[in-house]
């Protein structure tokens, strides 16, 4: 799954009605904007120290050009750095985003003051391990290839112990999924949120877990594919369990705050006010935003959810609260 997806992005842009999927940042710049304004009244509660803000998986750099947009009206202007190995959408970004800095992952972002974290729709693309119930044991579910064929298959054995202990008796068939690899990426950002100060929001669609079933889809055209045909030519994803990245933020020293869904997010942030707002000030396009702020908020508003982490002593992020 990283191989392919490496080759993916790599090779070319994905997003938008011509390619085979869309992001909320690209439905609407009420998105970005609306980050921006979380960022920013964070910041602002947390005293306005300076901070770094850094985003994974920038895509064309649309959710950083609004979000900053925002942020600049409300006084917090910091330095941009993208994780981002793609260099075709490191172009992309450079246009939205001239002032930028490019990592290719997350242990060079700076370590020298708060940082200020988004990560839309980006766990979800990180690898995934899938276990299987066959008889009285689990197995890890393997790819092999024969001639160009990419089948799945069942593996050695795995130890009991990687199993959540409620689910260690499931029955036969049944499938876990875990991300060691966005364990990894949290428990390394929240171990810096801890030492430095700041926060992180991760918006992905996924599930408060463990839980069982198979996530893992590919994505071409705007329809779903065989994840196992022509590897490196469809986008692959799975659900994000935020029970987990929530678990790995804690146990790095940092606050996790929800998860909560994009509705709520974007409502108590003020969508419906922006929406207004922006019809008012282009009634030509008031259909077009009415539409856009439905898109956020319908079916897509219930999938996705939004998690955050803080530093102990940051304040409680908006629309996290009681």
């Amino acid at each position: 799954m990283a191989a392919a997806n490496a080759h993916y992005y790599a090779t070319r842009d994905p997003f938008g009605t011509s390619g085979d999927f869309i992001t909320a940042p690209e439905i609407s710049q009420m998105f970005g904007e609306l980050i921006g304004l979380w960022c920013a009244d964070l910041w602002d509660r947390a005293g306005r120290p300076e901070v770094a803000w850094v985003e994974l998986g920038p895509g064309r750099g649309t959710l950083a050009a609004d979000a900053l947009r925002a942020m600049a009206k409300a006084g917090l202007t910091p330095d941009v750095h993208f994780v981002e190995t793609s260099p075709l959408l490191r172009a992309a970004q450079a246009e939205r985003v001239p002032a930028a800095h490019w990592h290719d992952g997350v242990d060079t972002v700076p370590d020298d003051r708060a940082l200020i974290v988004v990560a839309n729709e980006f766990f979800d693309a990180l690898p995934i391990r899938q276990l299987v119930r066959r008889g009285e044991g689990w197995h890890e579910r393997l790819v092999a290839c024969q001639d160009t064929l990419f089948l799945p298959i069942a593996g050695k054995p795995v130890p009991i112990a990687v199993l959540p202990e409620p689910l260690r008796d499931a029955p036969a068939g049944s499938m876990l999924e875990i991300s060691p690899a966005s364990v990894t990426v949290m428990q390394a950002l929240a171990t810096r949120l801890t030492a430095q100060g700041g926060a992180l929001l991760a918006i992905d669609y996924g599930h408060e877990g463990p839980l069982l079933g198979e996530t893992l889809q590919a994505v071409r055209g705007h329809g779903f594919a065989n994840p196992f045909e022509t590897p490196g030519e469809v986008d692959l994803s799975a659900h994000v369990d935020f029970t987990t990245l929530a678990a790995a933020a804690q146990a790095a020293g940092a606050v996790a705050w929800g998860p909560v869904t994009q509705r709520d997010l974007l409502g108590q942030l003020g969508i419906d006010g922006r929406a207004t707002a922006l019809a008012r000030h282009a009634p030509e396009r008031g259909q077009a935003i009415v539409a856009d702020r439905a898109r956020l908020m319908g079916e897509m508003g219930t999938l996705f959810k939004a998690l955050a982490v803080t530093h102990r002593d940051w304040p409680t992020p908006a629309a996290f609260g009681a």
